[in-house]
């Protein structure tokens, strides 16, 4: 029995606390949230539902970066795929018809990742470096595109395929957020493929040692953050329909914040795609509270950023050795 209470509370001192403050802070913030905004509608199911869906595209590109920085690298430039990835695919259909420019958008997130997994994974380039330089690069091109024009959207069927539309009374937004939830989930804590990631980000000579094809996998994940800043693209293109250059452009420290508060290592080897779930949608409560609250933006900014500091205190802060 002795044995049996020594061992359980070996487990119990096992566990990091840290991994759960976003979860505890997730309920705390709607709780504190419910009893605060009780008679202006925060808790309705129609309120809780536009916050899934307007934190959808910041879910998507939280997922590709999990898997970014798990394995020890950044991707900065998504904010800038976004943009690109709209533009294409807006101007792609209005000429070839909506498959096409879903197609285009897709595309060009792939190819921008994929540049930066390149120059990262073969020519051994610092990936903070490479998105940086690729950030401004495609904000710029963003910009000569269109002539600083907005593309509008008419197409109804893209429109309600990646944006305002429902399956089964259920919006579609909030079914791209649990299909791509549930596939990152399943790839990073179930397959091969995510443990060689993790195993990278922990220590990239060892996995080498053991076989793990590293530039290999430093180049795929960098396509796979391309390519969910694609899908974030049109994600927001069909909700807004239309693009615009500046599409994106604030998108990168909410979800660098969303990742990191839950339960990414910065300097890879831990990651957690429903922990970045639950990052995004806690972005989510912030913004929509704090405006039901009537603050003006400048204490939006201040509120959020003290909130998101503690949070990020409480999960980075390891313990002294």
């Amino acid at each position: 029995m002795a044995g049996r209470l020594a061992s359980q509370l070996s487990a119990v001192r096992a566990v990091d606390p840290s991994r759960y403050v976003v979860y505890v802070g997730f309920v705390l913030i709607l709780v504190g949230f419910s009893i605060a905004l009780k008679d202006d509608g925060f808790l309705t199911v129609r309120n809780l539902l536009n916050i899934v869906q307007q934190t959808t595209p910041i879910t998507v590109m939280a997922i590709g970066m999990v898997f970014v920085l798990t394995a020890g690298e950044i991707d900065l430039s998504i904010g800038s795929i976004v943009a690109i990835s709209a533009l294409l695919a807006a101007m792609v259909l209005r000429q070839y018809g909506w498959p096409l420019g879903a197609a285009a958008g897709l595309a060009a997130g792939v190819a921008i990742g994929a540049i930066n997994g390149g120059l990262v994974a073969y020519l051994r380039l610092p990936s903070f470096l490479v998105t940086l330089a690729t950030m401004g690069l495609l904000a710029g091109v963003a910009r000569w595109l269109t002539d600083l024009q907005s593309v509008p959207i008419t197409n109804d069927l893209f429109n309600a395929l990646f944006g305002a539309g429902k399956l089964f009374g259920v919006p579609s937004l909030v079914l791209w957020t649990l299909a791509t939830v549930a596939l990152g989930h399943f790839v990073f804590q179930e397959t091969r493929y995510g443990a060689h990631v993790h195993a990278i980000g922990d220590s990239a000579p060892s996995a080498r040692a053991v076989g793990i094809k590293v530039d290999r996998v430093r180049f795929s994940v960098m396509a796979l953050s391309g390519l969910c800043a694609g899908l974030a693209g049109i994600l927001y293109a069909g909700r807004l329909h239309g693009a615009r250059y500046t599409l994106g452009e604030t998108d990168l420290l909410t979800v660098i914040a969303a990742v990191i508060v839950g339960g990414t290592r910065l300097n890879g080897g831990i990651g957690s795609v429903m922990g970045a779930l639950i990052g995004s949608l806690l972005m989510g409560l912030l913004n929509n509270g704090l405006i039901l609250m009537g603050l003006s933006v400048s204490e939006q900014l201040m509120v959020r950023g003290l909130i998101i500091l503690a949070a990020i205190t409480l999960t980075l802060r390891e313990t002294a050795r």
